[in-house]
């Protein structure tokens, strides 16, 4: 009887409850469920932060309008007006350039065979582990106008003048090609792996020359890859503070007018060239968007591994072995210059080319401080909390917009990149004002001053970056691959595990080590929402460094650099153990 009951439990739901029964056949849909935590996730901490921006930029002296964007666009005060036009400039240029050195490196990792190659496919990813604040630093000491390099050409030659001084926008463009190169590296190298060679033997067989054969066949398939590296450069170029507040001199930057404007307490202003910045990145990444619907591309694979060319001839390996050291040489510049002034005493460098007083305290007193792996151990906990929630939500949000059917998939693919269109300075702001009380967002709870502010803030900043990722990863694959397993018996977990999820692995690996090196090196974010017991590495080197121990602040950071170094050997371990695996 108790069973019977039980079984007529729902049919008397729905004689009491007449859209019962609809309700009931929604929830069970896979769909919803997932639906679910992603609307939760792009309302609380995507949506309603940015919509506080907006409505804040409305107001001015405590009236609502349109007068701070009436100041912004006055043809009277250009300067606001100016340094937007080079921010967009600066951005276009950096997407430039870092094409320009991450694909060509990337086909030549990828399909050429010559001594030093793991080596040197390993070195060219060594930009990305450097902080953003280190990194510039070490541009600073290495070639500024008191920089080593120019200063020791000049000695060298017995020049009056040092030959070369970095400053200014060139100085920003070469710092943000070094170090945002690495975007176009990884996605281009994930996507050629993923091209079956013999792909490209059909369209040689068929007449077509190598340049032909790249420009109508490889070309295309690289287009995902090159539209999420593309979004990210720029992105992050128009975001840039570290670079344009160290070279920038007297060219302005709308990231440093931002700065300056809230540091000079004008927070109206602020927040509204915030909401242009955004707007006009957004913009972009809408134009990206409707270039890559235009254009797409997919690709039946066999599984073939990708043979390497070997290169052939006295001269071209010597050439090739030339290249690789002036590459290792310029990519160590800055790591050597970073382990070199961890060695420094503090206060004994002053107007010599080269530090004269070295020590091994600074390792020695980081050691024997009883709290010294506090700021490592935070970084390391922040970092993989919010690494895992950002694979979790940005592998089934790209799985939704590249595989999904349903209508909003252009929206869902917008906001998810919207974070990555505001400054991480807005972000932080963003999430102080909206979680400084309790919300259903976070649960009741204020998270101001608490652990978990800032990992959010490292989760929402770097979604966008394993989403894009993942993204180009699905666009490249063919659904006919996952159909045929399905047809064969296999159900669809075991479908994606032993299909999907390898082809995929390789862009979702590349889009998750770039967020997870980031959020270990995060320098905006952090400087305004960490608290005492989460404070990360880069704060404890800015501490250092704000007492001028520039020695024991490099020491912090050669440390970052080995960890980061760490997780970069690993992955790379794992990455190709689990490429042999699915072609076992």
């Amino acid at each position: 009887m108790t069973l019977q009951a039980t079984r007529r439990q729902p049919r008397f739901l729905y004689s009491i409850i007449p859209q019962s029964r609809a309700l009931y056949a929604l929830i069970r849909q896979p769909r919803v469920l997932v639906f679910i935590p992603l609307g939760f996730i792009l309302l609380g901490y995507i949506v309603y932060p940015a919509a506080l921006v907006l409505w804040e930029s409305l107001f001015r002296d405590g009236q609502f309008g349109f007068g701070n964007y009436g100041e912004f666009f006055d043809p009277d005060s250009p300067s606001y007006m100016e340094g937007l036009f080079n921010s967009v400039m600066v951005s276009v240029g950096s997407v430039l350039l870092s094409a320009l050195i991450g694909v060509p490196l990337a086909l030549i990792f990828t399909h050429y065979e010559f001594p030093g190659r793991s080596v040197f496919s390993a070195l060219a990813i060594l930009p990305i582990v450097l902080p953003p604040l280190v990194g510039v630093l070490a541009f600073l000491f290495l070639y500024s106008e008191s920089g080593m390099v120019p200063r020791l050409i000049q000695a060298a030659l017995g020049l009056e003048r040092p030959p070369f001084s970095l400053n200014g926008v060139w100085a920003v463009l070469l710092v943000h090609g070094y170090t945002m190169y690495v975007f176009f590296y990884l996605f281009t190298s994930a996507a050629l792996r993923g091209i079956d060679p013999a792909v490209m033997e059909a369209a040689r067989s068929l007449g077509a020359s190598s340049w032909f054969s790249f420009r109508a066949v490889t070309l295309p398939l690289l287009t995902p890859a090159m539209v999420g590296a593309t979004l990210l450069v720029f992105m992050t170029s128009m975001n840039s503070f570290s670079a344009p507040f160290i070279f920038a001199g007297g060219f302005r930057f709308l990231s440093l007018n931002i700065y300056t404007s809230k540091l000079n307490g004008d927070m109206a202003m602020a927040v509204t060239q915030t909401v242009v910045l955004s707007a006009f990145s957004i913009a972009f990444l809408f134009w990206m968007r409707r270039y890559e619907g235009r254009r797409q591309y997919a690709m039946s694979t066999k599984g073939t591994a990708n043979v390497r060319r070997e290169i052939r001839g006295r001269w071209a390996r010597l050439l090739a072995g030339a290249a690789g050291i002036a590459m290792v040489v310029v990519l160590l510049l800055p790591h050597l210059t970073i382990l070199l002034l961890s060695f420094v005493q503090d206060g004994t460098w002053t107007h010599q080319i080269l530090p004269q007083v070295y020590t091994s305290d600074n390792y020695g007193r980081l050691f024997q401080d009883p709290t010294f792996w506090e700021p490592i151990r935070n970084s390391l906990n922040m970092a993989v909390v919010s690494t895992a929630a950002d694979v979790a939500f940005g592998v089934t949000a790209a799985c939704l917009v590249v595989k999904g059917t349903f209508r909003g998939r252009k929206l869902l693919d917008a906001l998810v990149m919207v974070p990555w269109a505001l400054p991480g300075t807005v972000v932080a702001i963003n999430l102080i004002v909206a979680f400084s009380q309790g919300t259903p967002f976070s649960f009741g709870q204020v998270l101001v001053g608490s652990f978990w502010l800032l990992p959010i803030a490292y989760f929402v900043r770097h979604l966008p970056i394993v989403f894009r990722a993942s993204s180009a990863a699905f666009r490249q694959l063919d659904d006919s691959l996952e159909e045929a397993a399905r047809n064969l018996g296999a159900g669809w977990f075991y479908a994606f595990r032993r299909v999907t999820l390898p082809l995929i692995g390789p862009g979702v690996l590349a889009g998750t080590l770039l967020a997870f090196v980031t959020a270990l090196g995060e320098f905006v974010a952090s400087i305004l929402l960490y608290v005492y017991d989460n404070r990360p590495i880069a704060m404890e080197i800015l501490s250092h460094l704000r007492q001028f121990n520039i020695g024991s602040a490099a020491a912090y950071a050669v440390l970052l650099l080995l960890l980061v170094s760490v997780v970069l050997l690993g992955s790379n371990y794992f990455s190709r153990g689990t490429a042999q695996r699915s072609l076992s």
